[in-house]
């Protein structure tokens, strides 16, 4: 994007982005609600732009914040609302004020910086997704288009993954959506509503704008919304008033969080509720959360049975594994849970030679070692469950570490630190086992700083595995909201101050262990 918007200024990534800035600015004056304005005020619309474009190149008194919106909104501010100062600010993508919105929990709904007039910038998560509905060429009015008649809604959404926990949904949502005159909506991975539910009078209010089950309410179909952008970002997202992309949203606020499939971890869809302003408080994108973990938790307990014989190995946070296997539990040693980790891994098998190579530091160590070690696991296991020439297990394995890189591979970052329990067996100097310690961890690090999300960013580095992880707490304290630094930005300089004074790495080695 090009760092200003004015006359004589060329965006430095080539003509694409001129086009793109002019389809986001057509969009914002296509969106800006039509009022009757005096003839000084139309004057202050047309020479704004140019003045404010002028003043911050020749003075240079923008903010950092302030400019790197510019050359991602293109540079103006779109039509909308005014703000006391006179200046126009966009109307999806204005913070607003006056209802004192800040951080919700584990959600995107952090305020946007406050530029040198004092008004507001966008919100990034907003600012973004604007961004991808003009390039998906969403038009600021009409309405979502229905896409499955009633015969063919009952059927599919009778065979949806997500039907077997609306009853918890209900329970937890239907009485808050009816005396709060608000609607309770359940999407598919596609964003296309599969019930809408609620206080009467809100249905019909909301069916003027087809947010009525069987239409999609994607962002690429209608912009930016709670729903449509939670599948988008895959996170738990509020959206207030203005900040909708679409026009006849504007007068509804709506909070949405995706729900995981609890076994695969790929995305079954969104639970979203909306209504006017009362919403527009962190406390309903909390709730909006609270409400799809309730939902994964149902799924999973509805889930099939477990296959039996099926081996399920947990050594996420433990020093020592534990094994579950047809209703039994068994903790095993450190050098058997290395050898189940191992192979849990690499289920082709793997010969003598480089088990003894993954699992011993010392080189010195024999193969009659090894063997002495794998025929007391036979014996634990049974007969027929470890097989060697090459070494694997004969039956299939869940294990929680292959669990949680599986949900980071599809993108489901909050289910995957849901998941996470800890390093894997963190006392463990095994060198096989230290490479998939270090490459889960490297992994889970990279997508929770990727997501920015404040509340899981807090959950890994208040953990005992990452209290000393300074790479974390700069991305908390880049997170979280103002109100909410100071004991984060003390701590960051604490970890800071003893990485100057050599005293620590970027983690320390410790051994934090599970019972």
């Amino acid at each position: 994007m090009s760092t200003l918007l004015g006359p004589t200024t060329m965006s430095a990534t080539g003509r694409d982005d001129l086009d793109e800035e002019a389809e986001l600015s057509d969009a914002w004056v296509a969106a800006e609600p039509r009022t009757e304005r005096t003839p000084a005020e139309d004057r202050g619309r047309e020479d704004g732009p140019r003045r404010r474009a002028d003043r911050g190149s020749a003075s240079g008194r923008r903010s950092a914040a302030t400019r790197g919106a510019e050359a991602d909104t293109g540079g103006e501010t779109a039509p909308g609302d005014r703000p006391a100062s006179g200046r126009e600010t966009e109307p999806g993508l204005r913070r607003d004020t006056d209802r004192g919105r800040e951080h919700g929990p584990r959600g995107e709904t952090e305020s946007g910086g406050e530029t040198a007039s004092g008004t507001r910038e966008a919100r990034p998560l907003v600012a973004a997704s604007w961004r991808r509905s003009v390039r998906a060429r969403v038009s600021p009015d009409g309405a979502a288009r229905v896409e499955l008649d009633e015969d063919e809604l009952a059927a599919y959404r009778d065979a949806h993954p997500l039907a077997a926990a609306m009853p918890v949904i209900r329970e937890l949502m239907g009485a808050y959506a009816t005396d709060g005159e608000h609607l309770l909506a359940v999407c598919d991975a596609a964003g296309r509503m599969l019930w809408v539910e609620g206080h009467p009078g809100t249905l019909r209010k909301a069916r003027g704008m087809n947010f009525v089950a069987g239409a999609r309410w994607s962002e690429a179909a209608v912009g930016t919304n709670a729903p449509g952008t939670a599948l988008a970002v895959d996170r738990p997202v509020q959206v207030v008033a203005a900040e909708h992309f679409r026009r006849p949203v504007r007068a509804w606020t709506c909070a949405a969080a995706p729900v995981h499939d609890p076994h695969s971890g790929r995305v079954l869809g969104a639970v979203d509720i909306t209504g006017g302003e009362r919403l527009a408080h962190p406390h309903s994108l909390g709730f909006v959360q609270a409400v799809a973990r309730a939902a994964e938790s149902q799924l999973a307990l509805l889930g099939p049975a477990p296959e039996p014989g099926r081996l399920r190995l947990s050594a996420l946070g433990r020093d020592e594994a534990v094994l579950s296997v047809g209703g039994l539990r068994l903790r095993l040693s450190r050098r058997h849970s290395e050898i189940l980790v191992v192979l849990a891994h690499r289920p082709e098998g793997v010969s003598g030679d480089e088990l003894l190579t993954l699992l011993y530091e010392d080189e010195a160590v024999t193969p009659v070692t090894l063997r002495a070690e794998l025929s007391r696991l036979r014996a634990l296991l049974g007969p027929d469950a470890l097989r060697s020439r090459p070494y694997r297990l004969a039956g299939a394995v869940d294990a929680d570490f292959a669990t949680v890189d599986r949900r980071l591979a599809s993108g489901a970052v909050a289910a995957a630190a849901g998941d996470y329990a800890g390093p894997l067996l963190p006392a463990s100097a095994a060198p096989g086992v230290v490479r998939l310690r270090e490459r889960l961890a490297d992994r889970m690090r990279a997508a929770l700083v990727d997501r920015g999300d404040p509340g899981l960013l807090a959950d890994w580095a208040y953990s005992a595995w990452g209290e000393d992880d300074v790479v974390v707490w700069r991305a908390l304290c880049a997170a979280v909201p103002a109100n909410l630094l100071p004991p984060v930005r003390a701590r960051l300089d604490s970890l800071e101050a003893e990485l100057s004074a050599g005293a620590t790495g970027l983690q320390r080695t410790g051994h934090h262990t599970r019972a």
